[in-house]
């Protein structure tokens, strides 16, 4: 039932001037509707089933238990519609039901029940002892838990707390990712000797778990390591556990391993000095580990037990995962987890000795994890890093773009100390592989054993996501000349879908990348016309920009492209000395049927911008209010030449204000996109404000003019102020049917 239909119902009724009976006809068509959505019969809705009046129900639940109860519906609509007209609707207010009480208990006892109570069944649903009697103290707390608000608590707010861990995701550099592993000696729980390439020298990858038998999490957790063995056992695939708790005695040990059906050997580890080796933090800790040794995986097996919690099946399946890209030759996407579990103190453990830096033993795996997505042979970049040779020409130039911090490219501000980045694409070095990358230049580039080389990465064909369901192109190629400058270049394509699509993976090409700076395209729905500087103020629908080319959405998120709909391909083309000929095409991957979340983008802009001639620190902002709870993907920010900080802050409802996202030095050349590991919530009646600042002085070597006030305008000689958010509803259900393939 309609938000509107719902609350009318309940107004009308409390308004009636047949209050009671009204009321009792009001309440049974809501309680109609509150059976037809419990699928259970529980007598309660979970969120599950709430989901088709969720934006009605928000705030119902008020025990906080996570289900909503009639006695919770009724009152929380009962509140809305007094709020709607800022008193006790007629015929609910204490008084009017206090007299409506003594009119129907006839023998004056203070209670209604039997022939007295059957006049006026509702009270008796409602009623909060439930017994099948009702008294005036009843009714009174009735109308005052219904009518009156909840009191806000007075002071300072509790400090947030959250005693349950789950498994957040770490940089992968800061926690060994990427590094070769030294062959580290240990015995099995049998005395037997053995060294980690006794495993990796015979198969294609080795699992390394922490186990143990006075930890519950590792505990609950041995079971599911021996469905991993049988299910990759037969695909070389190796398993090792590790027994670093001290109290854990082998016979303890052996006797958990058989119970859970576990038959990988395991090293027994009571100093921790092979813990200590692998990084492990806790007693959940698993390992990838491929044939050259290179750690390419560390964390959680998944997310189905954690502190403070279980779940009867994983949502996140990390190790899975790790262990298939391994098998690719690849990383996987989530590359570091932390992995809750018992807490390993390793600080009196001796560190293993670093062995000498060499390009073979670790630079080359730095470069790897690193560079070579976009400097190799068939990469965006425009020279590659792929041998030893290739690395020692550039080497001059690796270390001015490493010390000065500019490669790879990431201009977010650095988490505070202790924290970690919570973004997902964060592409900054970390500070060991920094500093073990300029250590290495400095002592001269030794090249180290070939034999310590990593295994080569594989990496995608001509589509990163998979063979497009679709692609679009534009109609002519654009002809690009060699010198000076390109105004961009707009091009309107149509789709001719004739269904609406789910979007949830698109990649787009040039044909010419050498030449392309970036791309922006919109989607402009059948018969609609707008200027191109509109379709920019209201977000974009794909982009392209150097390094970043194709997104997959996460699990259960889609962006709709409507039927009939066209694209326009806002292009912004370099010039590099040859001329040449680009046409850009993009790929789409479709979802079968609607998301659970619907993917949109907003943007917030200053077109009146005015930035003073000669300024060199000037800012402008502008902000958009947010009227429903969402969850924050990403945000993408844009300005041109002049383009110095950039930053997003969220504004609550008390206005509080909490920085998103800070990009002390934003660059022109690289429109990166900031994506959330774990998207945060910003509550509705929040505002989201964006502030840029430029630089239009002679101090900006970049700037085309310092002595000219600068306005907003479409070519990079011109200004933007525009912040693009990322974000989904929670809750929000699609208003046009679900698109097939």
């Amino acid at each position: 039932m309609k938000k509107s239909i719902l609350l009318a119902t309940l107004s009308l009724a409390l308004a009636s001037e047949l209050p009671a009976q009204q009321l009792e006809a009001g309440i049974a068509l809501i309680e109609g509707r509150f059976k037809q959505l419990d699928a259970d019969h529980d007598g309660k809705l979970s969120a599950e089933e709430a989901r088709p009046i969720a934006e009605l129900l928000r705030g119902a639940d008020a025990d906080g238990d996570g289900f909503f109860t009639l006695r919770e519906v009724l009152g929380h609509l009962g509140r809305k519609a007094a709020k709607a007209g800022d008193k006790p609707p007629a015929g609910f207010s204490a008084a009017e039901l206090e007299t409506r009480f003594k009119q129907l208990d006839k023998d004056g006892n203070g209670t209604l029940e039997g022939a007295e109570l059957s006049q006026a069944r509702w009270l008796a649903k409602l009623a909060p002892n439930g017994n099948g009697s009702v008294t005036l103290e009843d009714v009174k707390a009735i109308a005052r838990n219904w009518m009156e608000p909840t009191p806000v608590p007075t002071g300072a707010a509790p400090p947030p707390f959250e005693p349950r861990e789950q498994a957040a995701r770490l940089k992968p550099g800061e926690h060994g990712v990427e590094a070769m592993l030294p062959d580290a000696a240990f015995t099995d729980l049998d005395g037997k000797p053995h060294r980690l390439s006794d495993f990796t020298a015979k198969n294609k990858a080795l699992v390394i778990a922490l186990a143990s038998w006075s930890c519950p999490v590792s505990k609950r957790y041995l079971p599911t390591l021996a469905s991993f063995e049988r299910q990759y056992r037969d695909q070389g695939v190796a398993f090792l556990l590790v027994a670093s708790t001290a109290t854990d005695t082998p016979e303890q040990l052996r006797a958990a391993f058989k119970d859970a059906g576990v038959a990988a050997p395991c090293a027994a580890d009571p100093a921790g000095a092979l813990a200590k080796v692998l990084g492990a933090l806790s007693s959940t800790d698993v390992f990838v580990v491929d044939a050259r040794r290179t750690l390419t995986y560390r964390g959680a097996i998944d997310d189905q037990y954690g502190l403070g919690y279980s779940l009867d099946a994983p949502r996140h399946r990390y190790l899975a995962d790790a262990l298939e890209a391994a098998l690719a030759g690849q990383l996987p996407a989530i590359a570091a987890t932390a992995a809750p579990g018992c807490a390993l103190d390793l600080t009196q453990t001796p560190a293993t000795p670093r062995t000498e830096i060499t390009y073979h033993n670790r630079i080359s795996r730095i470069l790897q994890a690193n560079c070579l997505e976009c400097h190799r042979a068939t990469g965006i970049a425009p020279f590659p890093l792929e041998t030893a040779e290739q690395v020692a020409a550039k080497a001059g130039m690796i270390r001015k773009m490493v010390e000065r911090r500019l490669m790879p490219p990431w201009f977010a501000a650095p988490p505070a100390p202790g924290a970690h980045s919570p973004w997902a694409n964060d592409r900054s070095l970390a500070e060991r592989d920094r500093a073990d990358l300029l250590a290495w230049i400095a002592a001269g580039k030794p090249l180290g054993e070939p034999h310590d080389a990593p295994l080569a990465r594989q990496w995608p064909g001509e589509w990163q996501i998979g063979k497009p369901d679709a692609i679009v192109q534009i109609a002519s190629p654009i002809e690009v000349k060699a010198t000076g400058t390109m105004p961009y270049q707009n091009v309107t394509v149509e789709t001719n879908f004739g269904e609406d699509k789910w979007v949830r993976a698109f990649e787009v090409k040039p044909t010419a990348r050498e030449v392309v700076h970036h791309v922006l395209i919109f989607v402009r729905e059948k018969g609609a016309t707008r200027r191109s500087d509109e379709d920019s103020l209201g977000g974009f629908f794909a982009a392209y920009v150097p390094g970043t080319d194709h997104l997959i959405y996460p699990e259960g998120c889609a962006k709709l492209l409507p039927g009939g709909a066209s694209l326009r391909f806002q292009i912004h083309y370099t010039p590099n000395g040859i001329a040449t000929r680009d046409q850009i095409r993009i790929g789409f991957l479709f979802a079968a049927q609607a998301p659970e979340h619907i993917v949109h983008v907003a943007g917030i802009s200053q077109p009146r911008l005015s930035i003073p001639a000669g300024a060199e620190n000037h800012p402008e902002s502008a902000s958009v209010p947010v009227p429903n709870d969402i969850k924050v993907l990403a945000f993408m920010p844009h300005m041109h030449v002049r383009g110095k900080a950039f930053r997003y802050d969220s504004i609550a409802p008390d206005g509080a204000e909490r920085t998103l996202l800070e990009v002390p030095r934003y660059d022109f050349n690289w429109q990166l996109g900031y994506r959330y590991a774990e998207p945060p919530t910003i509550p509705a009646g929040s505002k989201i404000r964006a502030t840029g600042w430029f630089d239009n002085s002679a101090k900006n070597p970049a700037n085309p003019d310092p002595n000219k006030t600068v306005r907003w305008g479409q070519q990079t000689t011109d200004e933007m102020m525009l912040g693009y958010v990322e974000y989904y509803v929670p809750g929000e259900q699609p208003k046009v049917a679900g698109a097939a393939r």
